[in-house]
């Protein structure tokens, strides 16, 4: 072994066992977020109480054009999965609530919306895109993570859902 490459490999190895791992690595368990209804209601919700569904998580805002264009999607599969086991769950992350409202009196949502206000659940799932979706099996075990949208990718994300809704239920 070349001597001189061998700091580097320690420092290599290093780094990686100090390196916190991020919520939105697919492998790892859901944060369980506190979220709170859009709405009036004042009703509040924990992802954890999911727990037995496949969860598609979809953090969005109202100035986000993709976010706009992905409701289609997100409303499809709430309609067309929520028997067979899925759960859609749009967080939002507008700052003023009035603008989440405005949002959704153009563009409805026949799924779950919740509000995150003082972002902490954004900041739990490491957030780095709008809109950024997160599928999570029936063990809150997150699988896969998507950054943006675009309509072609629609068939992909159905797929990827049916695919967890398709494995078997929940481990004790």
């Amino acid at each position: 072994m070349n001597l001189r490459i061998v700091p580097f490999l320690c420092a290599a190895l290093a780094l990686g066992l100090t390196q916190k791992t991020q919520a939105t690595d697919a492998g790892n368990e859901v944060p369980n977020c506190a979220l709170s209804a859009i709405d009036t209601t004042q009703q509040s919700y924990a992802l954890k109480q999911f727990r037995g569904k496949v969860l598609y998580v979809d953090f969005w805002s109202s100035w986000c054009n993709p976010c706009a264009q992905s409701f289609s999607l997100l409303n499809e599969m709430n309609r067309d999965l929520k028997d067979k086991g899925l759960q859609v769950i749009g967080i939002n992350l507008d700052e003023v609530p009035e603008d989440a409202k405005a949002f959704l009196a153009k563009h409805p949502a026949s799924f779950t919306v919740m509000a995150d206000a003082n972002q902490q659940c954004a900041k739990d799932f490491d957030v780095k895109a709008m809109p950024s979706s997160y599928l999570v099996d029936r063990n809150g075990v997150i699988r896969y993570v998507h950054l943006g949208f675009r309509p072609g990718e629609a068939k992909e994300f159905r797929a990827l859902a049916e695919q967890l809704l398709a494995e078997n239920p929940v481990r004790k």
